[in-house]
């Protein structure tokens, strides 16, 4: 089991690119490894209440939705 840390700096400004550290962590989760998310710049609007409702990155589901199985997971967010 690893313990990986991922970075997020994309935000309402990138929706795809915001996405993505959270989508890794739950895949991290699930292939049983500790993941960490950071959250720095920009990304730190999407933890903000509504606004991740409002972020969907090409090829990915609502925002909201994958962070909502990051935290149900868990899973560290520091901003």
């Amino acid at each position: 089991m690893a313990k990986i840390l991922y970075v997020s700096t994309h935000g309402t400004d990138d929706p795809s690119r915001a996405a993505i550290p959270f989508v890794a962590a739950a895949g991290a989760t699930e292939a049983g490894h500790q993941p960490t998310v950071v959250c720095s710049f920009e990304s730190t609007y999407v933890l903000n209440e509504g606004v991740a409702d409002t972020v969907v990155g090409v090829g990915f589901p609502p925002l909201n939705e994958i962070l909502s199985g990051v935290i149900a997971n868990k899973t560290p967010i520091y901003v």
